[in-house]
């Protein structure tokens, strides 16, 4: 189950104004998998941190990062993502 599943997470993003998401956590096949579709589905901009995600399936891990996570959006990792956002705050 996505983080977007019986919250008011999509409302208050929409709310707020948000566009993109960046999702990290715990459980990459799973919950992490779940609400990047969630979100993707939703119309958000997904970007996936890949270093700052785990599963206690490496296989299952690995299959979210190389077959899942590239037709979603974009992906890297986090020092990735913070040096794109300061290039977007100059």
């Amino acid at each position: 189950m996505g983080c977007f599943t019986n919250t008011g997470l999509e409302a208050y993003l929409r709310e707020v104004g948000a566009t993109q998401v960046v999702i990290a956590g715990v459980a990459t096949s799973i919950g992490v998998e779940s609400t990047a579709r969630q979100a993707y589905e939703l119309g958000f901009n997904v970007t996936l941190a890949v270093d700052a995600m785990t599963d206690r399936n490496a296989d299952a891990h690995a299959n979210s990062v190389t077959r899942i996570f590239p037709r979603l959006e974009r992906f890297g990792t986090t020092r990735e993502i913070l040096d794109l956002l300061d290039r977007v705050r100059e």
